[in-house]
């Protein structure tokens, strides 16, 4: 596995609880996202601009991210092993350590088109369009009701054949190495739709080379791992708990997080700073 990259380069001013946000969004249309909102949005015109945005961040941002970033993806394999299991649907999961971290999952499971939840305050703001026409879903805040209605949209999507990325963390920390505890609401999707979690996982490498002489962040490694299914024979809160825990361990694994043979579990909603998690093992 790669060596783990110097934990002093982690100098974002990441905040006390561990889903939030600490970057600024310089606009705000004001877009209502309720009940009457359209979510998932069916229409051809929709359609039709997202195959537009398709082809661009294939031919343009796929190559830029990977040399922005020294990208790498590992493990898609996995995907074309488990091809007919994910073909009707699925859920994927990773950390949440770059704003051009989704291109990279993008590509990952390319030609594949995921949706993903995206921060309310992200789509009214100046990417509002990027992040729409990639599959963002505004997820809505402080309304039951409009909750209803995009957990209605998503549980479609994923019976329809759809495929689901999220990023359970809650919110991105650029660069943070150690994996934060995960949320339930992805898992909950999995479970009522009886659909398979990828999980995968963001890992960092040293620069080298001419990289080195321009930037001294790390360059991003995408491992890809195996398809986790739910457990159908416990209860439904039970089936969810557990599988939430398999996958954050899961993503530990393909991080490289661990502590000898100790593989670290998640924290269910800490809301204090985890700052006592491990950095991954030097035994790597």
């Amino acid at each position: 596995m790669n060596k783990p990259y110097d934990p002093q380069l982690t100098c974002f001013p990441y905040t006390e609880q561990t889903d939030g946000h600490y970057l600024v969004v310089k606009k705000n249309d004001h877009a209502v996202f309720d009940k009457n909102f359209t979510y998932v949005d069916k229409s051809k015109k929709f359609k039709f601009w997202r195959g537009c945005m398709n082809v661009v961040t294939a031919l343009v941002a796929f190559p830029v991210s990977a040399i922005r970033q020294g990208l790498r993806i590992e493990g898609r394999k996995n995907l074309k092993k488990h091809k007919e299991l994910l073909k009707n649907g699925a859920v994927s999961v990773a950390n949440h350590v770059h704003i051009w971290d989704y291109i990279a999952i993008m590509n990952a499971v390319w030609p594949i088109h995921p949706y993903h939840p995206s921060w309310a305050t992200n789509c009214r703001g100046e990417n509002k369009i990027l992040i729409r026409y990639n599959g963002g879903i505004p997820v809505p805040e402080n309304d039951m009701r409009a909750m209803a209605q995009f957990s209605k949209a998503v549980e479609q999507l994923l019976n329809e054949g759809g495929w689901y990325h999220t990023y359970a963390e809650g919110s991105m920390w650029e660069y943070y190495q150690p994996i934060r505890p995960f949320k339930k609401g992805a898992f909950r999707f999995a479970v009522k739709t009886g659909k398979p979690v990828v999980p995968m996982a963001f890992s960092y490498r040293k620069a080298k080379g001419l990289r080195r002489l321009f930037c001294s962040r790390p360059t991003l490694t995408l491992r890809v791992g195996e398809p986790i299914l739910p457990d159908t024979s416990l209860p439904h809160a039970q089936a969810i708990e557990k599988l939430c825990i398999e996958c954050h361990q899961a993503v530990c694994r393909l991080a490289g997080i661990a502590d000898g043979e100790n593989i670290y579990p998640p924290i269910f909603q800490n809301n204090k700073r985890i700052d006592y998690y491990p950095f991954p093992s030097k035994k790597q």
